[in-house]
């Protein structure tokens, strides 16, 4: 589903990616982790049209989107939720969820025109996803609250539902459960593994490596913008590198 070929991509002569390769398989659950500064953010920034990498290639179901813009690697279903929350505070939960519906930006184009009903059919067929979406996470009764009054960990899962509303082929999660309380930690892991069932693929950052172990079936380590060790979990608990790089040990 995606290639990523000899990536990579430096500031000021300092190389932040080294030539990584990385194989996305559609329907896994991929994680990658390293230490701080090893070049995950940069990577998903690259991955994600927010950076142009300075070498390497990246294709996404066949196609090249190597320094292609955001929206349109968007469009083509590959979707991030960013680790820093990213909602609208001051509109409420179900404003959020119709400022991100797949169409959305077009269907408003017809406010105008005699198509309304369209319009607000398309609507409602929206929202009602989004809320079939936060009623998996305990948010369906929190429709009208105003999204900047929600708890940080119900703005991460508002953020999580806003990227979905996309429809994504491949979900990249930034740290999905960083800050979170342990019973949203619980909630968030049942509810990846219950998209990854219905068919999402998912690459995620996340420093929680218990979390990782127990959602990936491969996960890929970086480390000084190098790619060290890829495989099971199993496996990379083992490996010398990681664990010198990454565990400190």
């Amino acid at each position: 589903m995606l290639e990523v070929r000899g990536l990579g991509r430096a500031f000021l002569g300092v190389a932040a990616l080294r030539a990584v390769d990385l194989h996305v398989r559609p329907g896994e659950i991929l994680g990658l982790i390293g230490p701080n500064g090893s070049g995950k953010t940069t990577l998903f920034d690259c991955l994600t049209g927010m950076q142009r990498p300075d070498a390497g290639r990246i294709t996404f179901r066949g196609q090249d989107i190597t320094g292609g813009r955001p929206d349109e690697i968007a469009r083509l279903g590959l979707v991030r939720v960013f680790q820093n929350v990213r909602v609208f505070g001051r509109l409420s939960v179900r404003e959020n969820l119709l400022a991100s519906g797949q169409e959305h930006r077009e269907r408003m184009r017809w406010a105008r025109l005699p198509g309304l009903p369209r319009l607000a059919r398309a609507e409602r067929a929206d929202l009602e996803r989004g809320a079939s979406l936060l009623a998996r996470v305990g948010l369906a009764g929190r429709l009208d609250v105003p999204a900047g009054l929600l708890s940080y960990g119900q703005q991460k899962l508002l953020a999580t539902a806003m990227a979905l509303m996309t429809r994504p082929r491949l979900l990249l999660l930034d740290e999905p459960v960083a800050g979170v309380n342990p019973s949203t930690i619980e909630m968030v892991k049942a509810w990846i593994r219950e998209l990854n069932a219905g068919g999402l693929t998912v690459l995620l950052i996340e420093h929680n490596v218990e979390v990782v172990t127990e959602l990936c079936g491969r996960i890929a380590v970086l480390d000084a913008g190098e790619k060290i060790a890829e495989g099971p979990p199993e496996a990379i608990r083992r490996d010398a590198r990681v664990l010198e790089a990454y565990l400190g040990r």
